[in-house]
């Protein structure tokens, strides 16, 4: 079986290129369908679990808990950001990240902290909830270490967003049966190397806060190795 955490689905990715020209261009490059439909922060609270815990930043946002397993470690390497915006769209990608394999360990397909990372029913949130989606359905979690680094923040010039982008290394991250808490162990490969590229905006509503609208995973990523 495929020990990796998750599989990134079937999107038509392109050069790296294509999001960071989304990133510059304000509405220009986005169709409709990119277009938040009712609204920044109403949206993502809507779809928040009432139940879900909160904890309160440094920057006063009331953000969702997210406590792992102790046989879960997601490392993310030191990225020195001079910027307060670069870096707050940095650490809200960062816990996009997060929040996927949180929604993983927990079972949830609509749990609370993907939705609050990512703008309501954008293209992350899609992808968000159907990497989740995936494990659930096949009744698996996740066990062990991911790395992250070689993280880079890009901002657009209109300074409204930003893309973050990392290597991702899941060579000691594996699958977890649920049921039996039977850990899949394979030997390390390409296919466990990631190059992720996240379009992060600020919310409108809750200043300090960013969301993810679009990512992009490209899988085997050698430059990544």
């Amino acid at each position: 079986m495929n020990r990796r955490y998750i599989r990134p689905v079937a999107v038509a990715l392109t050069a790296a290129a294509a999001l960071l020209l989304t990133a510059c261009g304000g509405d220009e490059g986005g169709s409709d369908k990119d277009k938040i439909a009712g609204a920044d922060e109403a949206g993502a609270k809507e779809s928040a679990s009432p139940a879900a815990g909160k904890s309160k930043a440094p920057d006063g946002v009331d953000r969702p808990q997210m406590t792992f397993p102790s046989d879960v470690d997601l490392v993310f390497a030191d990225t020195h950001v001079s910027d307060p915006e670069q870096a707050a769209a940095l650490g809200d990608a960062q816990n996009f990240v997060r929040a996927i394999r949180y929604g993983i360990v927990e079972q949830d397909v609509n749990d609370a902290a993907y939705k609050f990372y990512s703008e309501f029913e954008s293209q992350a949130q899609v992808y968000a909830k159907d990497q989740i989606r995936q494990r659930v359905d096949k009744g698996l979690t996740i066990s062990g270490k991911m790395r992250f680094s070689r993280t880079k923040v890009t901002p657009a010039e209109n300074k409204e967003s930003a893309v973050v982008s990392f290597c991702a290394d899941s060579t000691k991250l594996y699958s977890k049966e649920v049921k039996t808490k039977k850990v899949h162990h394979t030997e390390p490969s390409l296919s466990d190397f990631y190059s992720w590229q996240v379009l992060m905006k600020p919310s409108k509503n809750a200043e300090g806060l960013w969301r993810a609208q679009k990512v992009q995973v490209k899988e085997k990523a050698r430059e990544c190795r």
